[in-house]
């Protein structure tokens, strides 16, 4: 399902989303967390981010599977190519799984700014924050390694 779009390998294409959504739901969840006077006009941006961020982080990481699974069969070539691929690999899950952390406290943030108490508020902002920050670092990281992998000599 991951493998191809239109006959071309569905990573490369795939991965545009990720490098979206992944700093707009950071950006726009440290700044609801931290700028109380824009959550009316930025919830509705936040709750769509952290469903859509989530998924396209998902879809890098299974397409990227599928395309090293199709280039290498699994194993990466003993080589300097290949230890990049695989630094780049490395980071796929830790990606994924700051995302989701990352959308899950999103949308906690915006329900509990509408229903909650500040204090439940303050203390999922701080979450928010952190994980934005997390989730930011892994996909600079994803994002450079692969690079890397594909144009460094």
């Amino acid at each position: 399902m991951f493998d191809e779009i239109l006959g071309l390998p569905a990573h490369p294409l795939i991965i545009h989303a990720a490098v979206i959504f992944i700093p707009l739901l950071a950006l726009g969840s440290i700044v609801y967390g931290v700028v109380p006077r824009v959550r009316p006009r930025l919830s509705w941006a936040v709750v769509l981010l952290a469903i859509v961020a989530p998924v396209s982080a998902f879809a890098a990481r299974a397409s990227g599977q599928a395309f090293a699974d199709r280039q290498f069969g699994g194993t990466f070539p003993k080589s300097t190519f290949g230890q990049r691929v695989s630094d780049h690999q490395s980071y796929a899950t830790p990606l994924l799984l700051s995302v989701i952390g990352l959308g899950v406290a999103a949308l906690l943030l915006v329900y509990s700014s509408l229903k909650l108490g500040k204090v439940t508020t303050g203390v999922l902002s701080a979450v928010t924050v952190v994980l934005a920050l997390v989730a930011g670092f892994y996909v600079l990281q994803a994002g450079h390694t692969g690079a890397i992998a594909v144009w460094a000599k």
